[in-house]
């Protein structure tokens, strides 16, 4: 009997035990998972504040290259408005008036170039997301503008009163010339320090495509690490219910036998009870005797019937019987 009850809690045990035991590995991998996005966070952070400063550091230059730019472009319009002061003297020398109708459609041009230029500097300044290969076809199409640009100015310069000394008209126009040249000088000087400026910012630009790339790359590893984890999770929590749905019936089928074994040992323990030790017992023999009317107790002699009350005529005696508290059964 009693191995006919321990096999049906050996085999839930056994299950119990290989369910416990998968519990524990399905935390482990929990935990190794939580950890794998633990540290792809930390280390894709890690990674993101680098491209912040990188991109504070590219904003700085960027700023700095335009107002380089800025300078040279001054260059250049002094530049041009002495070079048509020039073609105005020379012009005039020769008794030739400029066309104002195709002044005007440049000056129209230019307008629209110089907004082009804008966007695409203001552009390249303020958008993070472009890549490599879309910042360089912007700026060969900047480039192309700017020198768009650089042939619509003269067209369109205000010219600056200059004075002119009528009686040597060569020598102003060679002094003028000269201060072309200075003026373009200059231009070309800032023009190659802007260029500088760019070379310093275009391994900072890839520098900073491949911290976004690795930063994308760590995010997706931390999503994927923290999906993992709560698959495991939700594994855990329907094993655990499972586990905890055999916990109690073990525990029911212990308490079942120990309910059954404390019946049994008591139904023995009242199966050996003597009257003595059972009042319920004892009230029961008495009320039974009672119930049957006489009791005599002992044999009879000839001599008793002589003396009875019926013999002798007396009214009959009666014997008060005592009840009984306990039968006391012998100890052999």
């Amino acid at each position: 009997m009693q191995s006919d009850e321990s096999g049906p809690d050996d085999d839930l045990r056994t299950r119990l035990h290989a369910m416990e035991t998968r519990l524990r590995r399905m935390r482990d991998q929990r935990a190794t998972h939580n950890e794998s996005a633990r540290r792809a966070a930390d280390s894709r952070n890690s990674v993101q504040e680098q491209g912040r400063e990188l991109r504070s550091s590219i904003e700085e230059k960027l700023t700095e290259q335009k107002e380089v730019r800025s300078r040279a472009k001054t260059h250049q319009n002094q530049r041009d408005a002495i070079q048509s002061r020039i073609r105005e003297i020379i012009s005039n020398k020769r008794g030739k008036k400029g066309d104002e109708g195709k002044a005007k459609t440049g000056v129209v041009a230019l307008s629209e170039t110089i907004a082009k230029i804008g966007s695409i500097e203001n552009r390249l300044m303020t958008d993070g997301t472009l890549t490599l290969k879309a910042e360089n076809r912007i700026l060969r199409e900047l480039k192309t503008l700017i020198a768009r640009r650089d042939e619509l100015l003269p067209a369109a310069a205000e010219f600056e009163s200059i004075k002119i000394d009528l009686g040597d008209l060569e020598s102003t126009i060679q002094s003028l010339k000269a201060e072309a040249d200075a003026q373009h000088k200059a231009m070309t000087d800032a023009h190659k320090e802007a260029d500088g400026i760019w070379e310093e910012v275009k391994p900072m630009l890839e520098e900073r495509d491949f911290l976004r790339s690795e930063g994308d790359r760590l995010h997706s590893i931390f999503v994927e690490s923290r999906e993992s984890a709560n698959s495991v999770h939700s594994e855990i929590e329907v094993l655990l219910k499972e586990v905890n749905e055999a916990r109690d019936e073990m525990k029911a089928r212990r308490e079942e036998r120990e309910r059954v074994i404390k019946d049994h040992n008591q139904s023995v323990k009242d199966a050996l009870k003597t009257p003595d030790e059972d009042e319920g017992l004892a009230d029961s023999l008495t009320e039974k005797l009672l119930s049957q009317g006489n009791l005599t107790l002992g044999g009879s002699m000839s001599g008793d019937a002589q003396g009875s009350p019926a013999a002798t005529g007396g009214k009959p005696s009666r014997k008060k019987i005592r009840k009984p508290k306990s039968f006391r059964g012998r100890g052999k």
